[in-house]
């Protein structure tokens, strides 16, 4: 997920480094999203690994 926003975040420079503005907009939004999902699943996942007093996958 974090490689999808990643790749969605160069895609929209790459856009609005070539005029697309509208397209770049689009495909900021939607890495922003994918990011905050990423970041809110790793502190949910984080705090489970917390609670049930496992350490984590290295």
């Amino acid at each position: 997920m974090l490689n999808a926003a990643i790749t969605f975040f160069v895609i929209a420079l790459v856009a609005f480094l070539l005029g697309a503005t509208g397209f770049a907009g689009v495909s900021m939004e939607i890495g922003r999203t994918l990011l905050f999902v990423f970041l809110v699943l790793a502190v949910i996942s984080f705090i489970v690994s917390l609670v049930r007093g496992k350490a984590p996958r290295v």
